[in-house]
């Protein structure tokens, strides 16, 4: 069965933080061609507001589709990394063998999909190879592109997106005209946000007008605009343009009007700050994304900015929307417009440019020192959480090290650490050999960190099931280990070829093979390395039949994590555990160790994990004779699968006990009962299916409403005052008792979906739910019985 990773979910669309002023025609010819033609792309100038108009006609068209994703592109500086970024966006993580096209294909095939790829210009041909392929394969997919040119395929409709309009000259002007132009009123409603009382006014209307036009009604140009109008008055303005349009003019005359106003704009904002914060501006352009206070003072200070004087100069290019304040998992970080983060870099001269990036460089080879130092420990989770953050500049700094000659060798050990907390445990397995076999050509000096980076490079090959380069990379690693006689690095040569063997089914060979690796880690102290090496270990053991030396194996392993408070390898470990305390007929103990595996994968968040946990309490509960709560289970992992892409064939052994284990419920439920409680899982988030393995719905999911709660089974708080008092614990999840409350207030689905902040259409779906748990028809019934249990009684 499928060890998959992320329960249905319908999109990734960020709210509106800021009014959408206009654009009217254009969002109602959007939704015209979208209904037409499968593939949109908005092509203007940048600072247009192409993002913003396709983010706005998505969120307009998200009922139309069963999902809605946004995919932004403006990082990714490698075309081999399109695909893996939209499939990482979506959640499809990397499937054996398979490259992650072929698993958007799969995913999308399925379902009827809005797909938003934003900023596509710099990667226009791996885009628009993409986007032919997913289109052929998918009749449902709609895809909506923005770009500053189109992709150039078959099929595609091409939208020219213009500037705001805005009024012409020397026509005649009162405010009511004026509410007629976007452009105008655009300025006004963002002049307003920061000088509380802005309003058009006989006096100032005729400089209101002329000022967008002299933008030329662009969005980005007119909003950075209206900043200044705190400081200066808009004939103040209007004048201070013009001075700056004539002196660009003179300029380059073969950019394009809007571009030289756009840059006009861009310069005036950056000639009137002082000398330090230009400074920072400019330095801040090295960061290809959003960055944090510390990366700041890391790769931006000395030599006119003192690490003091940071936090001020970021203050002030905030107050003056330079800088945008984002809060990512509770930490604060900035970024900047890209149309600002181009101006800044123009200006950087090419000696002063390698030297940021080089310390750009140094400081996020030094976050992968700290993390890989770190990993095996408490912070793990932090760790991995703060490296998915950082993955634009990650790359960013590979990417220099690539370029710049006598680099290398400092990316291969960049890309080497950040296998097991970054590329592993994030499934990133693609992106992580891809930059491994880059390195690995840029470096090809025989070196110890050669060998790590060759062993590791087989490692997620071999995960992957990609068995003939896994070989190949192990055969090198392997042999360069040898020749420089490293006993950790031949440690790490031992656990691939273990690992190697027990996949191809020659137990007794990995079990010598991992014993020899289980040694070379703990005589290194690698405490990482000793713990893979004894899982594998232990599973092989257990292959071969020896039951009570795996038990102590895996016991053993569990141990070690929990010593250190580790979160990723304890997770893994009372799983696999589970399993083979369950084939050994030790069921209580399974039980438990399953469900402490998923609350540890649910903390961390790999979902990966988290539905390999699902399917192996499925199989704990067939043999309980739980067969709902089983094959709802077995639903929702089905569900992930197929939203990741995976192939149900993925693990065999999984496959055969599942497909066990489902005929047992058909012989026991009969069809009808099994494809409906199958269905049933099939509609859970992840979070309600992990809700029903741990047992915190419908009295811990059981199948009468009077069962006791099982000896030694993990209990919340709130369900042992339940039972104490004799009082039924409630079927329904969180999210579904908050509805019923509503639904007993009176309230409808539409009053219900604003209340929560949630669509209609998923409180339709939570409806549906708590009508099928309660067996009542009608939602007079719900509020009723809402109401008695408020009362005390037994609904």
């Amino acid at each position: 069965m499928v060890a998959g990773a992320v329960a249905r979910q319908v999109g990734n669309l960020p709210a509106d933080l800021t009014s959408f002023v206009g654009r009217r025609r254009e969002l109602a010819e959007i939704r015209r061609l979208l209904s037409a033609s499968r593939l949109v792309t908005l092509t203007g100038v940048g600072g247009v507001g192409k993002t913003r108009l396709a983010l706005r006609a998505a969120a307009e068209q998200r009922r139309a589709f069963d999902c809605v994703w946004l995919v932004d592109l403006s990082t990714v500086t490698d075309p081999a990394l399109v695909a893996d970024t939209v499939a990482a966006t979506m959640g499809v993580r990397d499937e054996p063998a398979t490259c992650p096209v072929d698993a958007l294909e799969q995913v999308l095939s399925s379902q009827r999909t809005l797909l938003v790829l934003d900023n596509c210009e710099h990667l226009r041909d791996a885009c628009a190879v993409l986007a032919d392929r997913l289109l052929r394969a998918a009749p449902e997919l709609r895809i909506l592109a923005t770009s500053r040119q189109s992709l150039g395929i078959t099929g595609e409709h091409q939208m020219k997106i213009s500037p705001l309009p805005v009024p012409e000259p020397d026509r005649p002007l009162d405010r009511r005209s004026l509410g007629l132009y976007d452009g105008i009123n655009l300025l006004t409603e963002r002049a307003a946000a920061v000088l509380p009382g802005f309003t058009l006014t006989e006096d100032n209307q005729a400089a209101v007008a002329e000022l967008c036009r002299q933008l030329d009604g662009i969005p980005l140009a007119i909003e950075l605009a209206a900043v200044r109008l705190r400081a200066l008055s808009v004939n103040a303005l209007v004048e201070r343009l013009r001075d700056r349009y004539r002196l660009l003019t003179a300029g380059s005359s073969t950019a394009v009007p809007r571009q030289q106003t756009l840059h006009a704009l861009v310069d005036w904002s950056f000639q009137l700050l002082p000398d330090a914060e230009r400074r920072l501006w400019t330095r801040l352009s090295i960061f290809p994304s959003h960055f944090d206070l510390d990366a700041v003072e890391a790769v931006c200070t000395g030599d006119g900015i003192e690490r003091d004087d940071v936090l001020d100069l970021l203050d002030a290019l905030l107050d003056k929307s330079l800088l945008l304040r984002e809060e990512h998992a509770g930490t604060v970080r900035y970024r900047m417009l890209d149309t600002l983060r181009e101006f800044g870099r123009k200006r950087l001269g090419g000696a002063e440019r390698r030297s940021l990036r080089r310390r750009h460089r140094n400081r996020f080879l030094r976050l992968a020192e700290q993390a890989a130092a770190d990993w095996f420990g408490p912070c793990q989770i932090s760790w991995s959480s703060r490296l998915r953050l950082e993955q634009a500049n990650m790359r960013a700094a590979m990417d220099f090290c690539l370029q710049e000659p006598c680099e290398a060798e400092a990316g291969l050990r960049m890309a080497t650490l950040l296998t097991e907390p970054y590329w592993i445990t994030g499934a990133f397995y693609n992106e992580g050999r891809h930059w491994l076999d880059r390195m690995l050509e840029a470096a090809p000096e025989p070196t110890t960190l050669r060998a790590r980076a060759l062993l590791a490079d087989a490692l997620m090959a071999l995960i992957q099931g990609d068995t003939e380069p896994s070989l190949a990379l192990l055969d090198k690693g392997r042999a360069l280990a040898e020749e420089l006689g490293e006993a950790e690095v031949l440690g790490l040569a031992s656990l691939v070829s273990g690992m190697a063997a027990q996949f191809r089914g020659d137990y007794r060979s990995a079990v010598e093979l991992l014993e020899r690796a289980v040694a070379g880690h703990e005589a290194a102290g690698n405490v990482s390395g000793t713990l893979m090496s004894l899982l594998t270990l232990a599973a092989a053991v257990s292959n071969l039949g020896d039951k009570q030396r795996a038990t102590e194996l895996f016991e053993r392993s569990v141990a070690l994590t929990r010593s250190h408070e580790e979160s990723a390898g304890q997770a893994w470990a009372l799983t696999t555990f589970a399993i083979h305390l369950w084939q050994c007929g030790d069921t209580e103990r399974a039980f438990t160790h399953a469900r402490e595996g998923l609350m540890l994968g649910r903390d961390f968040g790999d979902r990966l994990k988290i539905a390999t946990n699902l399917e192996t309490l499925g199989w704990l509960l067939v043999g309980e004779g739980r067969d709902p709560e089983a094959a709802r289970l077995f639903g929702a992992v089905e569900e992930v699968g197929r939203m990741m892409g995976l192939a149900p064939s993925r693990v065999k052994f999984y496959t055969e006990v599942h497909e066990r284990c489902v005929a047992t419920l058909k012989s026991r439920m009969g069809d009808r009962a099994l494809k409906r409680e199958l269905r049933r899982g099939s509609r859970l988030t992840l979070d309600e299916a992990i809700e029903e393995a741990l047992g915190d719905r419908a009295g811990g999911g059981r199948t009468g409403p009077d069962e006791a709660v099982a000896e030694g089974e993990p209990t919340r708080p709130g369900r042992r005052a339940a039972a104490a008092c004799g009082a039924e614990p409630s079927p329904l999840t969180r999210r579904e008792r908050e509805i019923a409350e509503l639904i007993a207030q009176g309230r409808s689905n539409k009053e219900i979906a604003a209340a929560l902040v949630i669509s209609q259409r998923t409180v339709e779906g939570h409806v549906e739910h708590i009508l099928d748990k309660l067996g009542f028809a009608s939602r007079a019934q719900i509020a009723a019985w809402m109401a008695a249990r408020e009362a005390g009684g037994r609904p």
